[in-house]
Order: structure tokens, then sequence, then C-alpha cells
């Protein structure tokens, strides 16, 4: 059987990178999958690429109640409950010192990353409680588990991410739902091409080796191989698996200072 054989997953920032990554995977599982975002053309090309029944999307906002609290329903009435939640919406912010950076920049970073994070925990936990458990993981970063200069909303928003995963493990532990963080490193996706043109506009080259050069696998993760991870900590092999922060991230963390 496969792994996730007639589960019911939601997957928000699913319009491309980590997140249609991990829909297209767990639907291969068996997975019942909608892919939450803003974008929907996006969406709708993460859906026409997986080519299958069980899939399909809905435009939401995650920093908004009402936004999370209709597209998990929707979810719920399309494919009949829910038993994984990966949140995995997230923006990076402006990479300037903290002293540059705008306070409504601060506030936006934190409304998606954190503020749709717990939105999405919060407005799962009864859906996910109907159906006797299940598992909601979380798209932190290696910035999530280490400090990192002129990008603090966004290693701010990644650490408090971590710290979700934690707290929610423990509020959902008795409930029989598993919370857990997943802490990507550099990945090769249209997040690190938008840093690699906000850092190094023209010479977008040499940033992209200098930032793998300091991977000691001195390479960046495709999509597929974050989505692995995720599929490990939806299905029952991970069974014992709650609170943690699990790097993927080529040693990235364990070279932090």
């Amino acid at each position: 059987m496969k792994r996730l054989q007639d589960k019911v997953a939601v997957i928000t920032g699913g319009g491309s990178g980590i997140g249609a990554a991990t829909a297209a995977l767990f639907a291969q599982e068996g997975a019942r999958v909608m892919v939450v975002g803003r974008n929907e053309e996006k969406l709708r090309k993460t859906v026409q690429a997986i080519n299958q029944e069980h899939v399909s999307y809905t435009v939401a906002d995650v920093s908004q109640v009402e936004d999370t609290q209709r597209y998990l329903r929707e979810a719920v009435e399309r494919h009949g409950g829910l038993d994984i939640l990966v949140s995995n919406a997230g923006i990076q912010g402006e990479f300037r010192p903290i002293s540059d950076i705008p306070v409504e920049s601060f506030d936006s970073v934190m409304a998606i990353n954190v503020r749709g994070t717990w939105l999405a925990i919060k407005y799962a936990f009864p859906e996910l409680q109907k159906r006797g458990g299940g598992s909601i993981i979380l798209t932190s970063s290696a910035g999530g588990l280490g400090g990192m200069g002129i990008s603090s909303p966004y290693v701010t928003s990644k650490h408090a991410v971590v710290g979700l995963a934690r707290a929610a493990a423990i509020d959902g532990a008795p409930h029989r739902i598993r919370v857990n963080a997943v802490c990507p490193g550099p990945v090769d996706n249209d997040m690190m091409t938008n840093v690699e043109r906000t850092l190094g506009a023209g010479n977008e080259a040499a940033i992209r080796e200098w930032v793998a050069g300091r991977v000691p696998l001195k390479r960046f993760a495709s999509n597929e191989e974050v989505a692995r991870l995720n599929l490990f900590l939806a299905s029952d092999d991970s069974s014992y698996c709650t609170g943690g922060a699990y790097p993927v991230d080529g040693g990235w963390s364990s070279s932090l200072p």
C-alpha cells in the first residue's frame, strides 16, 4: 500500500518550490491533496502538473483568520476530512541591517511566517482530532536554528516556527497529533533565486557559488529532497516523532557559529 493512501493533506505555499514538490509526492503516495496560496495561476499549474483526480487548490491569504478557516473547511468538504497539514507558506522579507529594516517589513514577514502558521495549527487541530490524530509539518529553515546577518525578520520568524512546533507538539500529543518542523538550507528554487538577485544584482552566479560553498555538501538541495523529509514526517514511518526540528540542509546548520 502507498504510504499516504486515502489520507487528506493540505499544503500551504503549494504553488511552487517545496510546496509543489510535496504535493506531487504526497499525491503519488496516495493522498488526497489541496494546495493553498495567494497566486491562483501558480496553484493551477501545480494541480495540472500532478494531473490526478483528488488534487485541488484554493486561493487564500494564510495570515487571515477567515481565509484559514475557509481553506480548511474546503479541504474537509472536498476530500472528506483532514489528516496532514503542511504549513509551508512563507516570505523572506528584506535583506538589510536591522536598523534599516522598516517596521512594516518586519510585520509582513511575521504575519505570513508566524501568524499564518499559528492560525493553521489552531484551526487544523479540531479537524485532526475528528480523525483520531494526524501530522502537522511546519516549514522553518536552517536560519531558524542559528543566527544570520541582514535577515533579522526572516530569522526571527523561523525561530518562532520551531518554537511553535515544540509547543504545539505538547498540546497535540494527547490527541495523537504530531507536530514537527523541517529546516531547509539553501534550496534550488525561486526563493533562492530571489536571494541571489537581491544580494548580487548582475552577479548572481557569484552569490550562488558563495552560498553553496558554505554548505558542507557544496550544493543546494532540490525541492524533492525536502519533500521526501515531509513525506517521512507525514507518514506512519515517523509515528514516534513529534516536537522535532529536522535539518535538511547539507550540513549548513552544523557549520553555523
